[in-house]
């Protein structure tokens, strides 16, 4: 079943972008270009001078012998900090680099964005292609992974460690990528080596990144996951060079792409997985017809490898190809996701229900619910934040159109969700309140709304003014104006001007209490001074005070 997208576009206008701060957790380990979008950034080294950037500019700023990146943004600019793999680029591109973002890449590198911040899922080659490749006489599989096995030392970040061969056959879990963990540290480490497999942090490092411990972090991976740390990642590892070997790299490309310190190390870890060597993998997978295609991982290298060659040439060169459609397997989230299209369409689907994801669109993916997300060919979407289940009552999906004027503000929210560059003072739930009151507003929309134009525009401004101070009370008319528009709205929507807009404000304060926000709030959102005050007119309304109104609906979601 198609549900279609019924809502009208967002009304009101963004709030001003703040200025923002790069504040990451650990001394940098990957390189990081910074691209405004608009606005100013200032970029300073070490003790070095500062780098002044304008809109269209960037910065390419290599990971070796740097122990501080300086990156603030004025109020009003959108910057996109984008870190390719550990060690791209720091052969061609080891100095501070600055160049233009020619017009035709700023999608391309919004989309480039998206990948390094979402997880990776999903192959564009034919995975029985590779598992028939791989089952050939003489293969072998992993060493099967055993919950409560004792943990092995950690092997050298050098030599990575990997299984001793058994048997002939290779089964198809070899490759399938590592059990995600599931305490919340372990699995925020997972993500980021899924992203990057290069990432060479020992654990103490990476506990330090998430606030846990050595010791905590290396119990939950074998307890959630049956792999030690050390043996997870190398699985990882051999994950993403199977997928970098069929886009077409070479050895030693993938090898440093992945996080080996040397071609033989990875041909060591690769035969004793798979019982062959990444040479003979990949040139017998590229002889077979039917297996091209990249994997979402292997596509970002790609796109990171078109970065380098725009920074380094000297004229304009093309911008790429935007992704061909994509989406996830099914899965389920332990938190509420708000996911946002920029750019083209996609939709989610949950059980036999369809939901449209249209340009614009802002959609939260309630936790605990299985469900699929794709993408539509050249289409971006980017995620704006995340939701627990005591902040968002949640049950089905919900969904909300912005403006195009709101691009530049949900990419500062994206930004500032996903990655270090983010205001001092930036609370990840403010996405809440955003979202409520837009889908409140939009929701009153479905009060009688009248056809007159003049009418139609009295009834627009008394919701985008309904939570400034004086926003209840009628638009300012004249005489003559004042009657045809009252009248106008009882004959259309058989209300009085000013019951319209007290129904309209009834209809947003209870979606914005069923959504959990506390009724002091939500009086001061719709314009009233006094919770009292406000208190009355609800219950005169809905026959219940805000607070039992929001104990009811809560009562009814468990």
């Amino acid at each position: 079943m198609v549900l279609p997208s019924s809502f009208a576009a967002g009304s009101g206008r963004p709030p001003p972008i703040p200025g923002a701060r790069w504040s990451p957790a650990d001394a940098p380990v990957r390189p990081l270009l910074l691209w405004v979008r608009t606005g100013t950034a200032h970029v300073r080294l070490d003790d070095g001078p500062a780098l002044h950037l304008q809109a269209g500019e960037g910065v390419w700023i290599p990971a070796d012998g740097r122990t501080e990146r300086a990156i603030t943004t004025e109020p009003g600019t959108v910057a996109f900090p984008l870190c390719p793999h550990a060690g791209v680029g720091a052969r061609v591109l080891p100095e501070l680099t600055r160049f233009d973002v020619p017009g035709g890449w700023q999608d391309w590198l919004i989309q480039l964005f998206n990948l390094q911040v979402t997880p990776f899922s999903g192959r564009g080659y034919s995975p029985e292609a590779i598992e028939e490749l791989l089952r050939r006489p003489g293969s072998r599989p992993p060493a099967p992974a055993t919950v409560g096995r004792p943990p092995a030392p950690e092997a050298p970040a050098t030599e990575e460690r990997h299984p001793a061969p058994e048997g002939r056959h290779l089964t198809p879990e070899a490759l399938a990528p590592p059990t995600m963990p599931r305490a919340r540290g372990a699995r925020t480490v997972a993500e980021e080596l899924m992203r990057d497999p290069a990432l060479d942090l020992t654990v103490e490092r990476w506990a330090a990144r998430v606030l846990s411990s050595a010791r905590t972090l290396r119990r939950d991976f074998l307890a959630d996951t049956g792999l030690t740390f050390e043996r997870w990642r190398l699985h990882c590892r051999l994950g993403a060079a199977v997928e970098f070997l069929a886009a077409g790299y070479d050895v030693d490309q993938v090898a440093a792409l992945v996080g080996f310190a040397s071609r033989n190390g990875l041909t060591r870890a690769f035969k004793g997985r798979f019982g062959l060597t990444p040479h003979e993998f990949g040139r017998e997978f590229s002889a077979r017809p039917g297996t091209g295609g990249l994997t979402q991982r292997a596509a970002a290298a790609r796109q990171t490898d078109d970065l380098i060659r725009m920074m380094r040439e000297t004229d304009t060169p093309a911008a790429p190809e935007m992704l061909p459609p994509a989406s996830t397997p099914s899965h389920t989230n332990d938190i509420h996701v708000l996911s946002w299209m920029y750019r083209g369409s996609g939709y989610l689907d949950i059980g036999d229900r369809r939901y449209e994801r249209e340009r614009g669109v802002a959609t939260w993916i309630p936790a605990e619910m299985e469900h699929v997300t794709g993408l539509r060919e050249n289409s971006v979407s980017l995620p704006l934040g995340n939701a627990g289940t005591a902040d968002l009552h949640l049950t089905a999906p919900l969904q909300v159109r912005f403006s195009s004027a709101w691009d530049d503000y949900l990419m500062s929210c994206s930004i500032s969700a996903r990655s270090a560059l983010r205001p001092d003072d930036h609370d990840p739930r403010h996405i809440l309140d955003l979202f409520a009151e837009q889908a409140a507003a939009q929701r009153a929309l479905s009060v009688p709304m009248p056809t007159d134009p003049r009418a139609r525009a009295v009834a627009l401004e008394c919701l985008r003014r309904i939570g400034e101070p004086g926003g209840a009370q009628d638009p300012e008319t004249d005489g003559t104006q004042d009657a045809e528009i009252h009248r106008a709205f009882r004959d259309e929507t058989g209300m009085t001007l000013g019951r319209w807009r007290y129904a309209a404000r009834m209809r947003i304060a209870r979606d914005l209490l069923t959504g959990g926000a506390p009724p002091s709030a939500v009086a001061r959102r719709i314009g009233y001074a006094h919770l009292p005050t406000f208190s009355a007119a609800f219950s005169r309304f809905h026959g219940l005070s805000p607070r039992e109104y929001q104990e009811r609906e809560a009562a009814r979601g468990r």
